[in-house]
């Protein structure tokens, strides 16, 4: 990393940036340590504008760390089904927990005892221990990656070990100590309003005067892309079976794995209806078809009618719910699709997953 921006010029101009065109957030209105702490367990892999509605029904229900400890993780995962990655919301909810046995309730403000609690990370602990209180703690995510590959011309993989904490300890170094929380959330915001993935603004960049990449190379070059692997497809047998009330089965699935502690159609990875014998159903006719991404994954599941009660042990438990009911809960996001393909009314939902 030659020819580095000396952080001197860095900071004022990026803070002033930020001071005068930072978005109006609402966990930037009222920085509590928890607000912020749960914000950004949000913001992991997800987008701002999925985030917002998602935050403010959260923090409606779970105002503090002891109203959350105390919620079943069941009611959770009914205010953080579509959000995706469903371990964060298991996770921050063992942290509250952590955080009314350890810490009276109070989200600690020393950075090695919230390093401590399940979950946290170090870009978490940065990011909490700078905007909460003040901490000279820096962050390193995807927005801040692509905002110092660029200005520096990194041309290494950022995923690399070694460029990886080189980039780490590019933003110590650039790190406001007087405005610590406003630099990290600068950086971030940049990096998500400006120093875009493909068509950055530059000509609007407070920076553009020192961005290497703009003078010698294509922004939309950088960071380093690794080729992406195609993901593997494969095939899912769902059910729909009801009770003779018309209340709908559904599985919860157990806490870990993949959508752990969601609410999921009775299904089976297989290409063959007769498949759901196993699970003690009588399959009838193809209702609906959809296909459903995951990270690592893609599933294309086939739904079918079915009479039964669904058994198996691949599932904690099964209950029949109606259809409202099943508007309020933890639903995995293949089966509110197929749901909804098939024609029940179930609201869309915002957000990954």
């Amino acid at each position: 990393m030659s020819k580095e921006a000396p952080p001197a010029l860095i900071r004022p101009a990026l803070l002033d940036w930020y001071d005068g065109h930072h978005r109006d957030l609402p966990w930037r209105r009222d920085p509590t340590p928890w607000r912020v702490w749960v914000s950004e367990i949000m913001l992991q892999q997800t987008r701002v504008e999925s985030v917002i509605g998602y935050f403010n029904r959260f923090m409606e229900r779970f105002p503090t760390p002891r109203d959350l400890a105390e919620a079943e993780l069941d009611e959770l995962m009914g205010y953080w089904a579509g959000l995706g990655y469903y371990a964060r919301a298991r996770n921050l909810h063992a942290g509250a927990t952590q955080v009314v046995e350890r810490h009276g309730g109070r989200v600690p403000d020393d950075p090695e005892a919230f390093a401590a609690l399940k979950g946290v990370g170090r870009y978490t602990c940065g990011a909490v221990q700078s905007i909460a209180f003040g901490r000279p703690l820096s962050v390193l995510d995807g927005n801040v990656i692509r905002v110092i590959s660029r200005l520096d011309y990194v041309t290494e993989d950022p995923k690399l070990s070694a460029t990886n904490k080189a980039l780490w300890r590019r933003a110590d170094d650039l790190l406001d100590p007087d405005r610590p929380g406003d630099f990290n959330q600068a950086m971030m915001e940049l990096g998500a309003t400006v120093c875009t993935p493909r068509a950055p603004k530059c000509l609007l960049c407070p920076l553009n005067t020192h961005c290497q990449v703009l003078r010698e190379g294509e922004p939309e070059s950088l960071p380093m892309k690794t080729k992406r692997k195609k993901r593997p497809q494969y095939d899912v047998i769902a059910a729909l079976s009801e009770t003779e009330d018309n209340r709908i089965w559904l599985g919860l699935r157990p806490t870990s794995g993949l959508l752990g502690g969601l609410w999921s159609l009775p299904s089976v990875r297989s290409e063959h209806p007769d498949s759901l014998a196993e699970m003690g159903l009588r399959c009838g006719d193809e209702i609906a078809q959809i296909q459903h991404g995951f990270t690592h994954q893609v599933w294309s599941v086939r739904l079918y009618r079915a009479t039964g009660r669904p058994q198996s042990d691949q599932f904690d438990r099964f209950s029949a719910f109606t259809v409202s009911e099943i508007a309020h809960l933890g639903l995995a996001g293949p089966s509110l699709k197929a749901l909804r393909a098939a024609g029940v009314k179930l609201p869309h939902r915002r957000g990954a997953g």
